[in-house]
């Protein structure tokens, strides 16, 4: 089943086919009709591997967040007057001259007693150990700032690429003030204004040269490294107590103060014979008057860790109810498309009524990842944590997982004959043939006589997971319906 013989990396431009699986699917996609460069298109856009990631970093209220949405080109990152503004997400897709890559904002908060150059480098430190480049924003009304001249320091010693950007011009007044920004030392200031659109244009032409085509962040052991497993989690799961206890020391200090772990903790433990990487977020606690802050930092930290793991085990809490936050970090795993294992920590503690309500919990709340690979334990005791290391390596084989077009698409027809799409408008949608272009997650591309509804996509999903496994692993699946050709053109 796992077909490894062309991986992403393997120098194609056709995703994960080989160049004679690809002859053969382009002369199917012709029989049925496709046009080749949709085709190709189609299979480019699946088969990429992670995309290059962009941070946005500088103080608070320079506009970051404004910036953010005028890239992704859509409201999404919440913009106030006031720094604290919690956001459930900080990381987002965006396109720009035909090229995709990923923006993480890392706007500004209620700032720490320690100050805010010891804050503000706290955070962009985050984001730019796991981007491929920087925007750096700095308020050109303002001018640069001794806080500035912090995060410029930090800029050189991370040795990113960095495209400066000037904020608040918005109009040529303003222009004499980006000028002076010259003054930081990171090259050209780029004015513009974030609200308006202003100027976003050219910073964005210099973005696409300071990011690679493919992030830096190369997985797997091709160069004999260790497997990356990120323990993710809401505040005092038990994270820190696990990593300790897999590792069979005192390797990371919990502390009650948020904050005073500065850096995602990476260790190398051996389990069952093979050295692992395991990247620690723990270290965030909530204070009272910092409780947005610590919300938003714990977020930033978890998209971090996702970032350099291939597989995120999510420590969940057993003797308290599935929480919203919980969720959130699960469709944060999710949609880093990274393997996933649920670990249930502080089983040791649960009566029978509490586990009898926790299994309905989980059918209702976690519904979402039900293929992932679940392990009861406890980080105190020690228990069933022989298990973990087998659920990891379950989710890691099903993420590589590539399932050979020809046998795809037997099990594709399988599927339509048995289960056909249901008629609408008096038409039935028919999937016609498909491939998987690309793994880590599994990615496939069907292409279909008309819309596929959501519940069949879901149907299909069921079902592949079911004659292939994929246990552990995100699927993503996109839908190519052929175009109308000849009188409907």
């Amino acid at each position: 089943m796992n077909d490894q013989n062309h991986s992403e990396g393997s120098g194609h431009e056709h995703g994960a086919l080989g160049d004679a699986e690809f002859a053969e699917f382009m002369e199917l996609a012709a029989q049925e009709g496709f046009d080749r460069d949709d085709v190709e298109g189609a299979l480019d856009e699946s088969g990429h591997g992670p995309l290059p990631v962009l941070a946005i970093v500088g103080r608070p209220n320079v506009g970051k967040s404004t910036l953010v949405n005028r890239i992704i080109g859509r409201r999404e990152a919440v913009v106030q007057d006031k720094p604290g503004v919690t956001r459930d997400r900080v990381s987002y897709e965006a396109e720009w001259a035909g090229r995709r890559f990923k923006v993480v904002d890392t706007g500004g908060w209620e700032q720490d007693v320690l100050g805010l150059d010891a804050s503000v480098a706290a955070q962009a430190e985050y984001a730019i150990e796991t981007a491929d480049a920087v925007v750096f924003v700095v308020d050109s009304t303002v001018g640069a700032t001794d806080t500035d001249e912090a995060v410029v320091k930090l800029l050189r010693r991370a040795g990113k690429p960095v495209v400066l950007c000037a904020n608040k011009v918005d109009g040529q007044s303003g222009e004499a003030d980006a000028t002076a920004l010259w003054s930081l030392g990171l090259g050209e200031p780029y004015p513009v204004s974030s609200l308006h659109g202003r100027g976003t244009g050219d910073m964005l032409d210099a973005v696409l040269e300071a990011l690679p085509d493919a992030p830096a962040q190369k997985f797997g052991t091709a160069l004999g490294g260790p497997r990356r497993v990120a323990l993710i989690g809401r505040p005092n799961v038990g994270k820190s107590s696990l990593l300790n206890k897999v590792a069979g020391e005192d390797r990371v200090v919990v502390n009650e103060l948020a904050g005073t772990t500065r850096d995602p903790v990476d260790e190398l433990i051996e389990l069952g014979g093979v050295t692992w990487k395991f990247i620690d977020t723990a270290g965030i606690r909530r204070r009272v008057h910092l409780q947005e802050g610590a919300d938003y930092y714990a977020s930033l930290r978890t998209a971090a860790a996702l970032e350099k793991a291939e597989v995120a085990v999510i420590l969940i809490d057993a003797s308290e109810s599935i929480s919203v936050q919980d969720q959130r970090i699960i469709t944060m795993a999710v949609e880093a498309g990274r393997a996933i294992v649920v670990a249930f920590n502080k089983w040791d503690t649960l009566d029978e009524e509490r586990r009898y309500y926790l299994e309905r919990e989980i059918e209702t709340e976690l519904a979402q990842i039900s293929w992932a690979p679940r392990v009861n334990v406890s980080a105190v005791t020690g228990r069933h944590m022989e298990k973990l290391v087998p659920a990891i390596e379950t989710a890691i084989e099903s993420w590589e997982t590539r399932v050979p077009t020809g046998r795809l698409n037997s099990f594709l027809g399988e599927i339509v004959a048995s289960h056909p799409h249901p008629v609408r408008g008096g038409k039935q949608p028919r999937i016609l043939f498909g491939t998987q272009a690309g793994t880590k997650p599994p990615r496939f591309v069907l292409f279909a006589s008309g819309f596929l509804e959501h519940g069949y996509r879901r149907f299909v999903e069921r079902r592949l997971r079911e004659e292939f496994g994929f246990e552990g692993t995100p699927i993503h699946i996109s839908v190519r319906v052929r175009e109308k050709r000849g009188r409907n053109k």
